[in-house]
């Protein structure tokens, strides 16, 4: 009996779940894997950050998306290095070989000249993140509340985000909504203006991978909102307790939020020269890795440099998604020994939300923002989520947040505590 050609994809993101989609019923075996057995929907991660939705509204498991694909199975699993003279992968559970193998593994945080302070700095590149940032916000107004004659209020209370990129600016926005909405009825006894939200962006302008139109309404939002933006401010240091930037300028401030970046996260063992720009890994035209013939990568973690993308395409879900449907049609040419087809990026649009009826969407052929661009973006996102349940869920949430300007936050069920500067 002929053994069915084996595909390891590593990573549950959009692309590796797609990928796994594709192939279902066809004469491989297809095994998933990665260090958490759910798929997040990191788009919606600052909503878990902010209380908006908890955390099983944009989790689901992995192994339930699979339960009805015979030819698709799952292992929880970190791994170490490609072996790529075994065509084996090692992991936390052994040695698992493959035939032909597809990294998905994503991107992970770029600090640049601020690695030694990381651990100082409020992420939100994962589910734990951002009930970390959640607990870790609370948790200081719950100490602002105390008499503390060691520490000045705004330390304690203000918030800076670093970056103002899609993720800067929604979470800034939500922010935002939350001192405005929601904290003052929790927190009676705190004065909230002395709560400031401070947005640093190094860039000219926020935004910066939509349109010029989309940066500029963003920015009217952010200040309406009431948020301090400062643009080409670079920040030079942070001590634990103030923010310095390259002027001269502080703020006094326990909260760093750092959203100023990614980069690639590869695996140990490709080729060094196939890891290039961003840490990103250097893919053909079919998504083969440089100097493979049976190893492939998709999404952020990939980059195939044109002259039309020099930095090689957009680190989007969409682009993940096409490029996991596009190989496992490739795939399957190789086994059948047929001609490979390239990839095309079909830019579908970008959409980003600053706050209620404030959000600005760029379609390839038609720009607009407001209110409309406001309901575009949830019905977009409610629809791209995993799961019935998580649809309906999610979709309640925001409709009784629309009418009580409420949030389900508050608990602060898993308490954190920032490790010390050393």
């Amino acid at each position: 009996m002929k053994k069915n050609v084996k595909i390891v994809i590593i990573g549950a993101g959009f692309g590796g779940i797609e990928l796994a989609k594709a192939l279902r019923n066809q004469p491989v075996d297809v095994l998933l894997i990665d260090q958490h057995n759910y798929h997040n929907f990191q788009p919606l991660m600052y909503q878990v950050a902010t209380g908006g939705l908890e955390a099983g509204s944009i989790a689901y498991p992995v192994r339930r998306i699979f339960r009805n694909y015979k030819n698709v199975s799952f292992r929880m699993t970190e791994v170490s290095r490609v072996d790529l003279v075994q065509n084996q992968l090692e992991t936390s559970v052994g040695k698992i070989p493959y035939d032909y193998l597809v990294i998905a593994t994503g991107s992970e945080n770029n600090f640049f000249n601020f690695e030694h302070i990381k651990d100082q700095l409020l992420t939100l590149k994962s589910i734990p993140d951002a009930l970390n940032m959640r607990s870790f916000i609370i948790q200081n107004l719950e100490r602002a509340m105390v008499d503390n004659s060691k520490e000045p209020l705004e330390e304690i209370m203000n918030i800076a985000i670093v970056g103002g990129g899609p993720a800067g600016i929604e979470l800034a926005g939500a922010l935002s909504e939350m001192k405005k909405y929601v904290l003052p009825k929790d927190f009676p006894g705190l004065d909230f203006s002395k709560m400031s939200i401070n947005l640093y962006e190094a860039s000219p302008k926020v935004l910066a991978v939509m349109s010029e139109k989309a940066s500029t309404k963003s920015l009217q939002y952010l200040k309406e909102l009431g948020i301090n933006v400062y643009l080409n401010a670079k920040v030079a240091s942070y001590d634990g307790s103030a923010i310095t930037l390259t002027d001269g300028t502080t703020l006094l401030t326990d909260t760093v939020i750092w959203t100023a970046g990614v980069k690639g996260s590869p695996i140990e063992g490709l080729p060094k020269e196939s890891i290039i720009r961003g840490n990103r890994i250097s893919i053909n035209e079919f998504n083969q890795v440089f100097q493979t013939k049976n190893i492939f990568a998709i999404g952020d973690v990939a980059a195939h440099t044109s002259q039309e993308n020099p930095k090689g395409l957009p680190m989007l879900a969409p682009v993940a998604q096409q490029q996991g449907k596009q190989l496992a049609k490739n795939i399957l040419n190789l086994i059948n020994q047929k001609p490979l087809k390239p990839f095309i990026y079909r830019n579908k649009g970008v959409m980003a939300t600053v706050g209620r009826k404030k959000a600005v969407v760029d379609l390839p052929n038609f720009k607009f923002q407001g209110t409309f661009a406001w309901l575009v973006w949830m019905l977009i996102h409610i629809m791209s989520l995993v799961g019935f349940r998580n649809k309906v869920v999610t979709f309640v949430d925001w409709l009784s947040n629309y009418f009580s300007f409420d949030r389900p936050l508050g608990l602060i069920i898993r308490p954190y505590k920032r490790p010390e500067i050393k």
